[in-house]
């Protein structure tokens, strides 16, 4: 049996510990002070919005991507969602350059995620697999173009957020600096993502 010393000792010790470990965790959770600060951008440009279920986001999307001239690139949770995942072949049929980012958990344990079939028809598809949750749902197109617009909102390319859940979608257009900012944060996940197949 210990001593009352020994055993007052033990508990100094180790609340001394739990106060060392909980300072050091919470330090890790500080975001670092070389982190730029969320920029502030003029509006500009047109905003085109939809609201699921009552309202058709999944052909507002498709229908934007028909008019790419050169480029798409997606950021995606889940893909379910096959009018949109046509014209994202489509549109890689006409030649315009399509990538797809996509999550590897939702990708692989989702039976009717579409990113396989997308895939297999020459749309070149990654994983992104760095975080918990690659969460994104965004769309590029044409950036760098008179025409860039981004798409994005709570709105996944999926079945159920056209016709289940209660989502939005913006289409925005003609805010260039916008489109950049995304565009930075994309090739950043691209940098750090890995080929489907």
């Amino acid at each position: 049996m210990m001593s009352s010393d020994r055993s007052s000792s033990m508990k100094q010790y180790l609340a001394s510990f739990l106060t060392i470990l909980l300072a050091t965790s919470a330090a890790a959770f500080e975001p670092p002070s070389s982190r730029k600060p969320p920029p502030v951008l003029s509006a500009s440009g047109t905003v085109q919005v939809a609201f699921t279920p009552g309202q058709d986001a999944g052909k507002l999307i498709a229908d934007t991507i028909d008019g790419a001239r050169t480029q798409v690139l997606v950021q995606a949770f889940s893909f379910t969602h096959r009018r949109i995942a046509d014209a994202l072949i489509a549109a890689k049929h006409r030649g315009v350059d399509v990538k797809v980012i996509a999550d590897r958990e939702q990708t692989e344990k989702i039976p009717t995620s579409l990113i396989a079939r997308m895939a297999s028809q020459g749309v070149p598809v990654f994983m992104d697999s760095n975080h918990s949750s690659a969460h994104n749902k965004v769309m590029l197109i044409d950036a760098g173009s008179a025409q860039a617009t981004l798409i994005t909102g709570s709105f996944n390319f999926t079945h159920a957020a056209q016709h289940k859940n209660a989502e939005n979608v913006l289409v925005m257009r003609g805010n260039s600096a916008l489109v950049d900012l995304y565009l930075e944060n994309w090739l950043d996940h691209f940098s750090h993502a890995r080929p489907y197949r």
